[in-house]
């Protein structure tokens, strides 16, 4: 009888552990939704991909000066649908010297949905605030 409980029990326990490991098809996340940018003045430029997730803008991309003696960075704003300012983000790299340089940052929308726009800027690379030479705004896709 014992062995019929423990055979039972056994067998019990493996389909549950089975079902609870058993990925399904609406437990599966999509994708994030992404947006391309590119912020361009003559031949200087801030261009990547912005990742929408639902409480931040993943911005990354490449910056390239133009010139030997000026340097650029990205900003970025995340906006909501009042275009109320949520919050901002910098490079953490500056391109200088006509070098196309990586760049990845992480822009905060603590509401409910996050951002519904992103203003991307090329900026000086100086220290935040910088100065913007351009910015253009993104929709959430």
């Amino acid at each position: 009888m014992r062995t019929h409980l423990a055979a039972a029990f056994s067998a019990v326990t493996l389909t549950t552990g089975m079902l609870l490991t058993a990925p399904t098809a609406s437990a599966q996340t999509a994708a994030y939704p992404t947006t391309p940018f590119n912020v361009t003045v003559t031949n200087t430029y801030t261009t990547g991909t912005l990742t929408w997730y639902g409480r931040s803008v993943l911005v990354e991309g490449v910056h390239k000066s133009a010139d030997q003696e000026n340097c650029r960075g990205t900003t970025a704003f995340t906006l909501d649908a009042g275009n109320v300012q949520l919050g901002v983000g910098y490079s953490d790299t500056r391109s200088c010297a006509g070098e196309v340089v990586p760049f990845s940052f992480t822009v905060p929308a603590e509401v409910p949905g996050g951002a519904a726009v992103v203003r991307v800027c090329l900026d000086d690379g100086s220290a935040p605030p910088p100065t913007y030479f351009k910015c253009v705004r993104y929709g959430h896709p």
